[in-house]
């Protein structure tokens, strides 16, 4: 078996010595663990927003097959007993000031905080953060293909299920962003039917295992464990998902991890193995310093002797 070999299989082999994930497969060269160059990340996140709303937009709606769509979730929930959604969204409409918060962070949270963590990861864990941009990065271009092949008309939207639609009605920006997913300024530059799977949901948990795997301060890391946990409510709160939407931004989030996992051989947040030390090419001075005896030679026997003898009574005449 080659260094390479073996190298991949003690990495996709757990604590139980069974291999489980494969990996990895990247060489060793290219699993870098610097901190990359801060205008090629400017430049990737920009490109990558680009890609990301430009899909979005370019998905078909296909509106009739989205509101069908919208009732199979519907009935599939109230089947799993998921069907809470409605009287939710009822009574945050019916306590104002809640429902205008939540279409504040709704249009704007999601987009903040997962800039922040990125940028905090980026300054205080340049070890960390190629792996955790890959996990976002490949979680975003799955729920991509969501959006693309399967448009999904959210409830607010939905014909005749009876859901509020709060950011009609109570929208921070103003009428004109009414249809613009809460976000100021989008107006209709976005796809309403871009519901499966939910982004707020797989960016903010990302948010929340980041922060709180590499946080120091308690209060950092519960609020980062609660994130997700608000968001979830916001979403359902302003009828923009349902709960299934949740779960398929988790399904695609863990594999982010796993194809991260795969890609570098070790889980995205743990520290890189250590790089071994160079073996030193010169000789320390207290073993250089130690005089040789050659080989085969009788000196320290000499030596012996003449301390013996010289240890005798009268040995010296």
């Amino acid at each position: 078996m080659t260094s390479t070999q073996a190298e991949t299989t003690r990495a996709s082999v757990g604590d139980s010595g069974k291999k489980w994930i494969p990996g990895p497969l990247l060489p060793q060269k290219y699993r870098r663990t610097n901190r990359p160059k801060l205008w090629l990340e400017i430049a990737l996140i920009a490109i990558g927003y680009e890609l990301y709303t430009l899909t979005r937009l370019a998905a078909p709606t296909h509106e009739a097959a989205s509101h069908q769509r919208g009732w199979d979730i519907l009935n599939l929930e109230h089947y799993l007993g998921l069907n809470f959604e409605h009287t939710v969204n009822h009574w945050v409409y019916s306590v104002r000031w809640l429902a205008f918060s939540m279409n504040v962070y709704y249009g704007t949270l999601h987009f903040i905080v997962p800039i922040v963590v990125l940028i905090w990861v980026y300054l205080k864990f340049p070890d960390r953060y190629r792996s955790v941009r890959t996990v976002m990065c490949t979680m975003t271009l799955l729920a991509l293909f969501g959006f693309y092949f399967y448009s999904l008309c959210p409830p607010r939207l939905l014909p005749g299920a009876d859901f509020i639609d709060t950011f009609k009605l109570l929208n921070p920006w103003g009428q004109s962003a009414a249809t613009s997913d809460g976000v100021a300024g989008l107006g209709t530059s976005t796809n309403e039917f871009a519901a499966m799977p939910s982004l707020h949901i797989g960016w903010s948990t990302w948010c929340a295992i980041v922060i709180a795997r590499l946080a120091t301060r308690n209060w950092v890391k519960i609020l980062g464990i609660a994130y997700p946990f608000a968001t979830f409510a916001v979403i359902i709160g302003t009828a923009n998902h349902y709960a299934l939407d949740a779960v398929g931004g988790l399904v695609v989030l863990g594999l982010g991890f796993l194809f991260q996992r795969i890609l570098q051989g070790r889980p995205a947040i743990s520290a890189p193995p250590p790089v071994p030390s160079p073996v030193p090419s010169t000789v320390p001075a207290e073993v250089a310093s130690v005089p040789k005896q050659p080989v085969g030679s009788d000196a320290p026997a000499a030596s012996a002797a003449q301390r013996e003898t010289s240890a005798r009574p009268g040995a010296s005449g």
